[in-house]
């Protein structure tokens, strides 16, 4: 599947635009993640996006760490992000961190003061947020607002001299008070934080806050167009303010568009990570997670990521995007890449009373019917084999075509068995079949004699691998559980709500032990394969060992979703 560029937009347009009037010469975005979790599908958007656009104008674009909380950041972070945009076919021009720029931001802070554009105020963390005001109500000015600038910039580099506690004073942009916008009431743009900081160590005990620090490190970088999700669009004009009043050099513009939704899918990093410390899931790559390393875990390919992604087009509205979207790219990407192989999820052992003892007959069957250039391969077939505990009925209901007693159904690349006996444990419980087949019923050689309404596939129990299966559903029951925006996690809230953890599904894992053909022993992490009638799975990387492979299901096999109509 190829990777497709990007669709018509508004941004494009304006980026058309920009070129053609000669406004910038060349395009420059930026991907910016903060180092405080692991990419989720949501962020697979807006990296093609900048990517993309980018590239399509023979542009570029840098990954950036925006890295400016020590608290919550970590170089596991940066690692699994670097990994994580590569994987999903990208290469960036620079690699950048926010951190590089600490000791410009710091001095254009100082111009702040000077200006009598900023102040340090004493008050604390809920005080300025009482004084804050509503979305109805006006602010009320701190009491150290008029500090002069002499005395604030002292007592700022007082603060990054180390000498006052975390929390005791704060630096706040002086902008209005009464702004109806409530991103310009004087936000905070430097906080104490007496912590290791993973790139520059202890060097610095002031930490610039992001809605600060963002737009510089845009300026600094010649960035030309911002790309970011609409939960920014109220900050533009306090973005648009820290460039104009720090007077950078370089002026780069904000877009926003709609951010990618999922059902069923929370995508909150805070939430993400209370998943993860609680062992809700087994990690940030768990295959029920939305992140990108558990979409990969559990075997999504970046090209149905990218096709996606695509798919959602960019637009200035927000929505809820159906789950069976995303799975519906993943089918079309493997359903010519993946083998098509049979396996027993819940093995019911049958015997075929007049197959030759002690004989194995190894029958040819193609690697996938819809690509004759997979070749075939040789499967063992002899007297006793598994099928599966749900193929059979001892007592069906009208239109049941599987196996029951007196019935006669195909064997997948093999021949017509009948049952003939079923043998039960002391409690009642079919433990094993008795069967007869017919030679002449041999798939492939052209038997016409009669038909049968129900194919089954099989596994021959000599030469079975044992194998692990894990079967998933999603791990939010609730359709649209609560969200919040990235933007609701630049600064505070440091805990998310924790309602959304009674939606979780008690049935999303499911593990089962069962047998695989037997040439799947030796499967490695990430291939992938098509069990027939069971769905598309990938050899999980955490738990499978040589020789006792782990399968994760990445995918059914059908869906009813139908992508629109291009056009």
């Amino acid at each position: 599947m190829e990777n497709r560029g990007t669709p018509s937009n508004f941004i494009k347009n304006v980026i058309t635009e920009d070129l053609r009037s000669g406004k910038v010469n060349e395009i420059v975005t930026r991907f910016p993640p903060e180092p405080n979790g692991y990419l989720h599908i949501g962020h697979a958007k807006a990296i093609w996006i900048n990517f993309t656009l980018a590239g399509e104008f023979g542009g570029k674009t840098n990954l950036r760490f925006d890295d400016t909380n020590p608290l919550k950041e970590d170089t596991e972070y940066v690692k699994s992000i670097e990994e994580d945009v590569k994987w999903l076919g990208y290469t960036w021009e620079n690699l950048r961190f926010a951190s590089d720029y600490f000791e410009e931001m710091y001095e254009r802070a100082e111009l702040l003061i000077h200006k009598g554009k900023a102040y340090v105020d004493d008050l604390s963390a809920d005080e300025i947020r009482e004084l804050r005001g509503t979305l109805t109500e006006p602010g009320k000015n701190s009491p150290y607002r008029d500090r002069s600038v002499e005395e604030s910039l002292g007592l700022f580099r007082r603060m990054r001299a180390g000498e006052f506690k975390d929390g005791e004073k704060v630096l706040r942009a002086k902008i209005d008070m009464a702004s109806p916008n409530i991103n310009l009431r004087d936000p905070v743009i430097y906080r104490i934080a007496h912590a290791h900081h993973h790139n520059t160590g202890d060097k610095w005990c002031i930490y610039p806050m992001y809605a600060y620090a963002h737009p510089l490190e845009d300026a600094i970088e010649g960035v030309t167009h911002s790309l970011c999700s609409l939960e920014f669009e109220d900050q533009r004009p306090f973005y648009d303010w820290v460039i104009a009043e720090c007077e950078m050099p370089a002026a780069p513009h904000q877009y926003e568009f709609g951010r990618l939704n999922l059902e069923q899918t929370v995508t909150s990093k805070r939430k993400l990570k209370l998943l993860v410390d609680e062992g809700h899931v087994d990690g940030w790559d768990d295959p029920r997670m939305p992140t990108i390393s558990g979409l990969r875990r559990r075997g999504y390919t970046p090209e149905a990521i990218r096709s996606f992604v695509y798919e959602t087009g960019i637009s200035k509205s927000q929505g809820l995007v159906d789950l069976q979207m995303l799975e519906h790219f993943i089918r079309e990407d493997l359903k010519l890449k993946a083998p098509r192989t049979m396996a027993v999820l819940q093995p019911l052992k049958v015997v075929i009373t007049n197959y030759p003892e002690g004989q194995v007959e190894w029958l040819e069957a193609e690697n996938n019917s819809e690509n004759e250039e997979m070749g075939t391969r040789q499967i063992p077939f002899s007297r006793e084999i598994y099928i599966e505990r749900d193929d059979f009925m001892e007592n069906p209901p009208s239109k049941y075509f599987r196996l029951f007693p007196g019935n006669e159904v195909r064997l997948k690349h093999a021949y017509f068995i009948k049952c003939n006996e079923v043998i039960k444990d002391e409690n009642g419980e079919v433990t094993e079949l008795h069967c007869t087949y017919d030679p002449e019923t041999k798939s492939g050689s052209g038997f016409t004699g009669r038909k049968v309404k129900g194919t089954l596939h099989w596994v021959e129990a000599s030469h079975a691998a044992p194998a692990e299966f894990r079967l998933y559903e999603p791990l939010i029951l609730a359709e649209e559980p609560e969200s919040e925006g990235e933007a609701g996690e630049l600064e505070g809230a440091d805990k998310p709500a924790r309602s959304f953890l009674d939606q979780l599904n008690p049935k999303s894992l499911e593990i089962l032990q069962g047998f695989v053909e037997p040439e799947l022993k030796d499967s490695k992490p990430q291939d992938k394969f098509q069990f027939f009638r069971h769905g598309y799975f990938n050899v999980d990387s955490r738990y499978s060992e040589p020789g006792k492979p782990v399968f994760n299901l990445i995918v059914s096999l059908k869906s009813s979703y139908q992508p629109p109509k291009q056009g």
